[in-house]
């Protein structure tokens, strides 16, 4: 500003323009200034706000499709994302090897198709090959004609992406097993090897381990779900519920930790959001707690808390008093951490 200032002065003397003319024309400007790089961001992301609530609204699938293939990228992770469009009626599709594509995409029903670039592992260029070669009629075709890496074959196995093949998980495992060991293959012609499958099918929560693991997201029952029993013995209510709470009142909370921010200008205030099976809960957590439960709240995944219930110009959220690890088989869950 001062080197532009000084670049002003000189052309408006050169224009004739001085004295209190120019002091009143440079006034303006630094006022401006001062004022206009937080009005234009602001109008930046107002319309930003505006644009994303208006195609969540009215075209969902595009907003969802959309959002979950520019990743990574915003403040929610595409865990969070999915679950989000879950509870607001979208549909979205399990990555499958005769349907998706290496993008997602949006099926003619309206139902959003997860793409392969979500399978960890899965090298682009094997998953955009797959679009042209498929459909595959069995696991002997796909591993014939798809030249993928043994351990790609048994991510989209153990992720269940061959159930188009009519296949549980674990039977596509082995069906993947036998196909690429030239012995499997001698033993089935010759009827030593069973024809089925004897591996017991996945449980719903060994499903979410294996989804997370191998997506770092899961398109079936929240894990929060899983525990949801347990909670309620404890009084745990779910984040859907805190609106029709009165504020003030004792409350407790849980769920898995999507996101951790600790800004500079909130004086060590720490700020969680909890995501349960339906819903996000806000958790503000004030520097003695934080500083008493550092670890606790930084290593976990999953945390209950029990606080206090406020309303705050129509926002709710939750002031901890204290902060429980909670057990869970993910040990991990993607999250927003301090960024």
């Amino acid at each position: 500003m001062k080197a532009i200032e000084v670049q002003l002065r000189e052309g408006m003397a050169r224009q004739g323009i001085s004295g209190d003319a120019a002091e009143q024309i440079i006034t303006s400007i630094t006022s401006f200034a001062l004022y206009g790089f937080p009005e234009s961001h602001a109008a930046s992301f107002a319309l930003l706000a505006y644009a994303s609530a208006y195609l969540k609204a009215h075209h969902p699938a595009a907003f969802y499709a959309a959002l979950l293939n520019n990743q990574p990228m915003g403040f929610y992770h595409p865990a969070t994302i999915v679950g989000d469009a879950a509870r607001h009626g979208q549909v979205i599709r399990p990555a499958d090897v005769n349907h998706s594509d290496w993008l997602c995409v949006i099926e003619a029903d309206g139902a959003v198709r997860l793409g392969l670039r979500y399978v960890r592992g899965l090298r682009e260029e094997a998953g955009r090959l797959m679009e042209g070669l498929r459909p595959f009629s069995s696991a002997d075709d796909l591993v014939g004609r798809a030249g993928l890496h043994r351990d790609e074959l048994a991510r989209l196995a153990e992720l269940g992406a061959l159930e188009s093949l009519g296949l549980e998980r674990r039977a596509a495992l082995w069906e993947i097993e036998k196909a690429v060991r030239p012995s499997g293959l001698l033993y089935a012609g010759l009827g030593a090897a069973p024809a089925l499958s004897p591996l017991r099918p996945m449980t719903p929560t060994e499903e979410l381990v294996a989804d997370y693991e191998g997506m770092g997201l899961s398109l079936g029952p929240h894990p929060m779900t899983f525990h949801r029993a347990q909670l309620d013995r404890l009084g745990v209510a779910r984040a859907a519920d805190l609106r029709g709470m009165r504020d003030g009142r004792p409350v407790r909370v849980a769920g898995a930790v999507v996101v951790r921010q600790r800004p500079g200008t909130a004086k060590g205030v720490v700020f969680l959001n909890l995501e349960d099976e339906s819903g996000l809960a806000n958790v503000v957590v004030p520097p003695p707690l934080f500083q008493r439960s550092r670890l606790t709240l930084v290593n976990e995944p999953f945390l209950w808390v029990e606080g206090t219930l406020e309303h705050r110009e129509g926002v709710i959220s939750v002031r901890a008093g204290r902060i429980h690890p909670l057990s869970h088989r993910l040990r991990q869950i993607p999250s927003h951490d301090f960024h």
